[in-house]
């Protein structure tokens, strides 16, 4: 059994559909302290978790502040990654592509966008029922809804509308099974 504290990264540089990987604004910056003396609260002793975080620059740097507590980097996790942009779409569709998916359930994104999204779902789901010690996990919205709704058994993209830099916390069965323990904090999120 273990606890899976799951933190979407702090407000980032640009939005979605300017840019691939931007890193963190100023606020971001902020917000990653300010997670980092939350989760050290919560947790107790830094030391006592693994840490883990997306390949994408505004999860790691919200990542390094509660890292550099644990005195420990960051593991890179590709499976807690932002959801993958559609191929074919021009980068300022991206948004509207998204606020579509958000708007449906995972089924119909598998019949509409197809293989990719079940496999990144699949690959997201087997990596937080895997997981056996306390950790602390660097992600994106989607993601993190996504577990939310498997632990709840709801089958929408979109369950909360998680605030930057907030903190969902699920319990990680024996068997896998995961139990949504606190939702995180919600705010009306931009999507650009």
């Amino acid at each position: 059994m273990a606890r899976l504290y799951m933190v979407r990264h702090g407000r980032a540089a640009a939005g979605w559909d300017t840019a691939l990987d931007p890193g963190l604004d100023d606020i971001g910056a902020k917000q990653a302290d300010v997670v980092a003396a939350q989760l050290a609260e919560r947790i107790g002793e830094p030391r006592d978790v693994q840490v883990v975080s997306s390949p994408l620059r505004r999860c790691q740097e919200t990542a390094m502040p509660f890292a550099a507590l644990a005195g420990f980097p960051a593991h890179i996790e590709p499976r807690i990654a932002e959801i993958p942009s559609p191929v074919g779409v021009a980068m300022g569709e991206r948004t509207e592509w998204l606020r579509r998916v958000m708007n449906g359930t995972w089924s119909q994104v598998f019949d509409t966008d197809g293989d990719p999204y079940r496999e990144f779902h699949r690959a997201l789901v087997h990596w937080a029922s895997s997981v056996q010690h306390d950790t602390v996990a660097f992600s994106h919205f989607v993601a993190i809804n996504a577990l939310i709704g498997r632990a709840l058994d709801d089958d929408r993209v979109l369950i909360r509308s998680l605030d930057n830099a907030s903190i969902t916390t699920l319990h990680v069965g024996t068997k896998g099974e995961l139990t949504l323990i606190d939702g995180g904090s919600e705010a009306d999120t931009l999507i650009r």
